[in-house]
């Protein structure tokens, strides 16, 4: 413990340290272990956060399902919208200082990291007004003197798992929901991004969120297995909410299947955007630079294969490449002239780096980058054209900061390319003809789409995939129906 003095803590979202939060009380893990939590643009140690097991996990669990039976039938809607509403207002307000940690410890931009903190503020928001709309329905009867009621009920303890690329904001959308019904929370957060979760909890003390309701375990990746293990078979635990890869979903998911208990999944995506001849260049290349360089390219609705129709292909490369020089900076996210930070670790380069590889062997045109950075896991934005449908490149995710881009002939070629996929999270189209945009939109295979639009996410739409790219939405007024159970009364008078 003696080298924490060396971490220069001058935030106060981490009031005891980076120790895990249940039921209302920082505490450390019942081995009393902890890990390195670092900054990968400069392998610095941010903080040592605790290292959970599933003895620790137990008494999250536990702490929860006492902190559902007062937050479900204590608290009214009301009452629960208030206090979120609360955190909402205290993400607002210490927005720089949640920034600086997601930051210190994910690596993106600092100017990112405060849209994250926005757009995490948002669900709370939005959930907070959500809680006191979970409807029910009045049931017309067949027969005289009955009464049929439909009515929906918090489903209990949920397990919230959450990733690294967004370290804030997958929890608060799932944490947002989840709270607005009811049910309480064990969350278990990325084990390269626990400060985050840990300083949520810390905001939502702050809020007034009753002891047990959210919980925060931690722990690095030789622990995580036997948590998330633990989480899915538990029958104290109603509901299983993901984000992250299709193979570990999979997995959740079977594990999961012995409690037969409700599991929401937003897995993986292999993202096509499509630039049809009559699309505006400058709007095209301007969404394609927000969706595939967000995070340096690390989110699940990155566009992963770009096509461009061969009649302005040449124009959109020429396009999309000056303004990959002119506006992406490499660097220390806490830089303010940074753009583009670091990838999570080195595995995510050498990974860049094998496709990159794949490609170029394979008659692929690299246009600009395509190298390592100077500092830790960086990697320099990439566009690279001619890709071949026989390359690697052209059907895997990167999660990286490589544009992979392919020409098309007509519509029905480019669809039946970028359907041709086992996931299907987003997809993106730019042109001007409102008819075949709309048909297109609809003929792929995805669950969002965006029309001359870069940014889709939003705390007020409902996000989430169709194929192997997940199961069930998350925002919106569809995000209570995962946390939600109907249950039908009769009653004859």
């Amino acid at each position: 413990m003696n080298r924490l003095s060396q971490f220069k803590r001058s935030y106060s979202l981490l009031p005891q340290g980076a120790q895990a939060y249940i039921g209302g009380k920082w505490t450390a893990s019942e081995t009393g272990n902890s890990f390195d939590v670092l900054n990968p643009f400069n392998n610095e140690v941010v903080d040592r956060a605790t290292n959970c097991t599933v003895k620790d996990a137990e008494k999250a669990v536990h702490s929860a399902l006492e902190g559902f039976d007062k937050w479900a039938h204590t608290y009214s809607a009301k009452q629960r919208g208030a206090i979120l509403h609360k955190w909402f207002e205290i993400l607002v307000q210490r927005e720089t200082e949640l920034a600086t940690l997601l930051t210190k410890e994910q690596g993106k931009p600092l100017a990112e990291a405060r849209g994250e903190i926005q757009y995490s503020a948002a669900y709370f928001d939005w959930y907070a007004g959500e809680a006191r709309r979970v409807y029910g329905q009045v049931v017309p009867s067949a027969v005289v003197n009955r009464l049929h009621l439909h009515t929906r009920e918090p489903i209990g303890v949920v397990a919230l798992i959450a990733p690294w690329n967004f370290p804030t904001a997958m929890i608060a959308r799932k944490a947002a929901a989840a709270l607005s019904v009811g049910c309480s929370a064990v969350v278990k957060p990325s084990g390269d991004t626990p400060l985050s979760a840990l300083a949520l909890a810390q905001t939502a003390e702050e809020a007034g969120i009753p002891a047990g309701v959210f919980n925060v375990i931690t722990a690095d990746h030789s622990n995580t297995a036997e948590i998330s293990k633990y989480l899915c078979e538990s029958t104290d635990v109603s509901a299983i909410s993901f984000t992250g890869s299709t193979p570990v979903g999979k997995l959740l998911l079977a594990q999961s299947a012995s409690t037969v208990k409700r599991v929401c999944l937003e897995l993986g995506g292999n993202a096509p955007l499509i630039v049809f001849d009559d699309a505006d260049l400058d709007v095209a290349v301007n969404g394609t630079m927000a969706t595939k360089f967000r995070c340096s390219g690390q989110t699940c609705v990155s566009a992963n294969r770009i096509y461009v129709h061969e009649k302005i292909h040449d124009q959109y490369i020429s396009k999309l490449a000056a303004a990959m020089k002119e506006k992406l900076v490499l660097g220390d996210g806490l830089n303010p002239k940074t753009t583009q930070g670091p990838l999570v670790n080195q595995k995510a380069v050498d990974k860049c780096e094998l496709l990159l590889s794949d490609a170029l062997g394979k008659g692929s045109e690299l246009i600009c980058g395509g190298k390592r950075g100077e500092h830790g896991t960086s990697y320099e934005p990439t566009l690279i054209t001619n890709v071949q449908s026989n390359t690697n490149i052209a059907h895997t995710e990167i999660f990286g900061p490589i544009a992979s881009v392919q020409k098309f002939r007509d519509e029905q070629e480019v669809l039946e390319a970028a359907n041709n996929c086992r996931v299907g999270l987003a997809g993106y189209v730019f042109g001007r003809d409102q008819s075949r945009l709309q048909r297109v939109a609809r003929k792929l295979e995805v669950g969002m789409v965006g029309v001359n639009e870069g940014l889709i996410s939003c705390a007020e739409a409902a996000f989430g995939g169709v194929k192997e790219s997940g199961i069930g939405r998350e925002g919106g007024a569809q995000g209570i129906d995962e946390f939600t159970n109907w249950k039908y009364i009769c009653t004859q008078y």
